[in-house]
């Protein structure tokens, strides 16, 4: 199909770009200054990682075979067999890991080894995400829904989001609470990063939803009439799925704190992303609109769930994207149309309560099957190498312990070429007093 390449090509730069930089400036803006390196620092370290291990054998793991579960990851080693014209859409699925496995490091901010990290990343990828894309992203048949869990998911509500949310409630269960919580306000330290990094996602997104699209493959015509069709609804239904959900959350924030905050915007906009991502292709405007209000509201309820149950999720991992992906996932069986992706409609539309079982039952198979796999990866870290640093390390700023920088270099030591005005005027003071003396 003309032009079909093209899209995917810049489909994909858009997912990658939604990692590096704009999950890195999300997660940046919202860390506390001295942990905002360390907390890019592994968005970035996870797409090199996970971009290597796909291409080695995540795209076998998740596209060759037939079991349900499991794929062999040497059928397509290092793409052996793949034609070239193929890569792009190895590529975009690549893309998908990597966000997949950075979103979890919002939940552990400032206190999870750095090395730690790079061990998990890998581990996690190959044993929990890519059979996780397996079972929800490669068709079983020539119908419209892939997936062998019995749901429908466009793009990732359960692959990714679900996904996410549980391996970053089980780590954060894990490592424990962060010095000082909840008593001490650990705030974000930069709203602007945060809201510019928000604004990144959005635009990414439509990369991430628009291009998931799967063709019949009766005709070319055909392919062509459903891309028009089909790449219509899922922009649109992205676009007022956000601008609903920034609604919903900013109403909650203000019946129950009294304020409606930028960072309650930018969370609100990942809210409506998350939640519309399995529903895209499902439902019609008016049906995203209602995701996309129904989730801004819960999740904004949601965050606030770590004060009263105890669990430090530090950047609300756990309350907008599992939450949010849990919301997206099962409206679909209430708000499925039958003219759209998936070809049945929701409760609403009168197709029974079928839809929405299937859905649920997507949702618990999910939670379980990340649920236990990570917790085995985590607590072999756990008690080999460790998962957490020091209390004093914690305290000095993960930031300078890890990597030897910090974000903001407010102070010059020494005078010299490139010293600037603090510079001269520290010489002169130092003058002064030497000829005070």
């Amino acid at each position: 199909m003309d032009g079909y390449y093209a899209f995917m090509l810049v489909a994909t730069a858009f997912v990658l770009m939604m990692t590096v930089p704009a999950l890195a400036l999300f997660y940046g803006g919202m860390s506390r200054s001295k942990s905002v390196l360390n907390m890019m620092m592994m968005s970035f370290v996870a797409a090199a990682i996970v971009g290597i291990i796909y291409v080695a054998i995540g795209w076998s793991m998740g596209f060759s075979g037939d079991g349900t579960f499991f794929a062999n990851p040497f059928e397509l080693f290092w793409l052996d067999g793949v034609e070239t014209a193929d890569y792009v859409f190895v590529m975009f699925q690549m893309t998908f890991a990597v966000i997949t496995a950075a979103l979890i490091s919002g939940a552990v901010e400032g206190r999870m080894k750095f090395s730690a990290w790079v061990v998990f990343v890998p581990l996690w990828a190959v044993i929990v995400y890519f059979p996780m894309a397996h079972m929800v992203f490669s068709c079983t048949d020539d119908s419209l829904i892939c997936g062998r869990i019995g749901a429908q998911d466009y793009a990732g509500g359960t692959a990714v989001h679900i996904n996410a949310g549980i391996a970053a409630l089980v780590l954060v269960l894990l490592l424990g609470k962060r010095l000082g919580f909840p008593k001490e306000k650990m705030r974000p330290h930069n709203l602007t990063l945060t809201m510019l990094g928000a604004g990144l996602l959005w635009m990414g997104w439509y990369g991430f939803n628009v291009g998931s699209i799967v063709f019949g493959g009766e005709s070319e015509a055909a392919d062509t009439a459903q891309f028009f069709s089909e790449t219509g609804r899922t922009f649109a239904n992205t676009t007022l799925a956000t601008m609903a959900a920034i609604l919903g959350w900013l109403v909650v924030e203000r019946l129950l704190h009294k304020k409606a905050t930028s960072l309650g915007a930018a969370s609100g906009i990942v809210a409506g992303l998350v939640a519309i991502t399995p529903a895209a292709g499902a439902v019609d405007i008016e049906g995203a609109v209602a995701i996309g209000l129904v989730a801004g509201a819960i999740c904004a309820w949601a965050v606030g769930l770590k004060y009263k149950l105890g669990y430090d999720d530090s950047l609300d991992v756990v309350g907008v994207h599992l939450v949010g992906g849990i919301v997206g996932t099962v409206l679909i069986g209430v708000f499925s149309t039958a003219d759209g992706a998936g070809g049945i409609d929701g409760l609403l539309y009168g197709g029974g309560v079928d839809s929405l079982v299937d859905q649920v039952l997507g949702v618990l198979v999910a939670i379980v099957y990340v649920g236990v796999l990570t917790t085995i990866i985590g607590l072999a870290i756990k008690y080999t190498m460790g998962l957490r640093i020091s209390e004093d390390d914690e305290v000095e700023g993960i930031d300078l312990v890890a990597h030897g920088e910090s974000a903001y270099d407010l102070h010059t030591s020494s005078f010299g070429g490139g010293a600037g005005k603090s510079g001269v005027l520290a010489a002169a003071t130092k003058s002064t007093e030497g000829a005070s003396a």
